[in-house]
């Protein structure tokens, strides 16, 4: 059976340091690997954000990724595709990308990258999980509050 490749586009925060910073140690770590993952800096991007149906706040206070396979190429379902295009080029001919935000988009990135993947499934544990995502949370809301940006 062949597989077919899939596309990832990251939506970070460019204004935030932390970010850009760990954007980089995962392209480090991926190497190769992180063919098919783009990167998209939301900063100042609100309406484009929300043509997309995605919520400027949640995007700025949650990591998002839209995922889509290159099989579903050729098929267009909404005008929001066409806008996707602004990402990667491949997004706009995708029949439905999906949306994945906070530790699913993180998982999702991290199970490209073997020697992420044991991390990726112990974020995904059902007991850590709702710890983690509270602990990502706080973090990240002190950080925009010290920054005045929330």
């Amino acid at each position: 059976m062949k597989t077919t490749p899939t596309k990832i586009c990251v939506l970070y925060d460019g204004a935030c340091p932390r970010c850009i910073k760990d954007r980089d140690n995962y392209l480090r770590l991926a190497g190769g690997r992180a063919e098919g993952v783009s990167w998209f800096d939301i900063t100042g991007k609100d309406e484009q954000l929300k043509s997309w149906g995605i919520d400027p706040r949640k995007a700025l206070t949650e990591l998002h990724v839209i995922i889509g396979s290159d099989e579903t190429m050729g098929k267009r379902k909404e005008n929001r595709d066409i806008a996707f295009a602004e990402l990667d080029p491949g997004l706009a001919l995708l029949d439905e990308p999906s949306v994945l935000s906070e530790l699913d988009a993180y998982i999702v990135l991290m199970e490209k990258v073997p020697m992420l993947k044991p991390l990726a499934w112990f974020m995904g544990l059902s007991l850590v999980r709702p710890l983690l995502s509270a602990y990502y949370h706080k973090t990240v809301y002190k950080r925009l509050k010290r920054e005045g940006r929330l």
